[in-house]
């Protein structure tokens, strides 16, 4: 594996963003320094990583960056927000371990409402997006799993091999190659909002789905059977034939997933599995996103991010999709007009899998929050801890409780 590290950040310039904030009948004003998130991982030989939890915890508190970082014996993979400064000592602090070393990295812009939640304010309900990405603003957490991306075999390992790396400014010819079967490794939930043109849709519902998939077309494969071709794969075009041009020979194989993280694993399984030519892309959709003019890619429609942006387009601009609570899975203007959508409880995509006592438990919650602005009442909430900023003052009510 390459061994990648971060060049310095040139310091941000001021964004000058303040806001209004309601206590009560009083409104307090204040001023915030401009704010960068990066998203990172590292798969690694990290059998002591327990003891690494509470010092980066600390460090985490200590600078007031949040988000969120898991630990696991094969690595690290987090999402943090802060200051420039203060998310530079964090990256150099978890580095310092040389297993940890040449973290892959993706910094995107903060937007107003992330900058909001990183401060401590925020009209939007607080409920995460993604069982593996505990990345919310208000608050650092950091987690000790088994894998820090689940795939559910343990004798997958990114550590021993891994497949070709392939820059964004390389991606559109392989992709283009008719000999390519290009793979989209995400969920189908993710899939359903933005993919690469031709891209094949494996129809899992998580990460830990994708060797089933791959093992079901590997028997089709060497029994000489057209893999999944002529099936509707979701996204209204038929799947790819995963053996079209050569008889009972594995082709090569494209891979892209959000930031890379799993598309890296699954390349190291793919290997594993006999296949020859297996390669995923640099950096992941994010990095293709930031790097490649619009004009010039082959991506279509947004990429779903875990964290509060929800959705970003090319440039990493903010995206149109709103996250729907009830099935944590991204909604769009058109899903929100749908007799099923309901801010905080359902939508079209998950209406149907819910009882009514789970849609009632769920307007329970959503009056707390609205009421409190936290979960679980005004006990639970958290003094402000400073303000965030843009020459238009953000006004966000806060109830006299607090």
């Amino acid at each position: 594996m390459s061994q990648e590290c971060m060049a310095p950040r040139a310091p941000l310039p001021p964004v000058g963003r303040n806001f209004a904030v309601a206590v009560g009948d009083e409104i307090l004003y204040g001023d915030a320094p401009e704010l960068v998130v990066v998203s990172f991982y590292r798969f690694a030989d990290f059998p002591d990583h327990a003891a690494f939890r509470l010092p980066l915890k600390e460090l985490c508190e200590e600078l007031r960056v949040s988000g969120g970082i898991i630990l696991a014996p094969e690595g690290i993979n987090g999402s943090i927000c802060g200051t420039p400064v203060a998310v530079d000592k964090i990256l150099n602090f978890i580095q310092e371990d040389g297993r940890l070393k040449g973290l892959r990295m993706i910094q995107s812009p903060v937007t107003p409402e992330d900058e909001a939640i990183h401060h401590g304010h925020t009209s939007h309900s607080p409920v995460g997006a993604g069982e593996d990405a505990p990345f919310r603003w208000d608050h650092v957490r950091v987690k000790l799993k088994k894998e820090i991306v689940t795939f559910g075999d343990p004798g997958v390992m990114p550590t021993k091999i891994v497949g070709k790396y392939v820059k964004p400014k390389d991606w559109n010819d392989l992709i283009s190659d008719p000999d390519t079967v290009i793979i989209d490794v995400r969920n189908m939930y993710e899939i359903r909002i933005g993919k690469f043109k031709k891209a094949v849709d494996p129809r899992t519902n998580s990460f830990r789905e994708f060797p089933t998939w791959v093992d079901d077309q590997f028997q089709l494969v060497q029994s000489g059977t057209l893999g999944s071709g002529g099936d509707d794969n979701g996204t209204g075009e038929p799947s790819a034939d995963l053996n079209a041009s050569k008889s009972k020979q594995l082709p090569r194989v494209a891979m892209y997933c959000t930031g890379g993280i799993r598309c890296e694993k699954a390349s190291s399984f793919l290997l594993g599995k006999g296949f020859k030519e297996v390669y995923h892309l640099e950096g992941g959709i994010l990095k293709y996103l930031e790097e490649i003019p619009k004009a010039e890619s082959l991506w279509e429609g947004e990429c779903f991010v875990f964290d509060k942006r929800v959705s970003v387009g090319h440039g990493l601009a903010q995206g149109t999709h709103k996250l729907c609570y009830g099935c944590k899975q991204p909604v769009s203007d058109e899903d929100m007009l749908s007799p099923h959508w309901e801010y905080g409880v359902s939508c079209p995509h998950c209406f149907a899998t819910k009882s009514e006592e789970e849609k009632e438990r769920a307007r329970a919650r959503q009056r707390q929050f609205e009421t409190f602005g936290v979960i679980g009442g005004p006990h639970m909430g958290k003094s402000p801890r400073g303000s965030a900023a843009n020459n238009a003052v953000e006004f966000i009510q806060l109830p006299k409780s607090v």
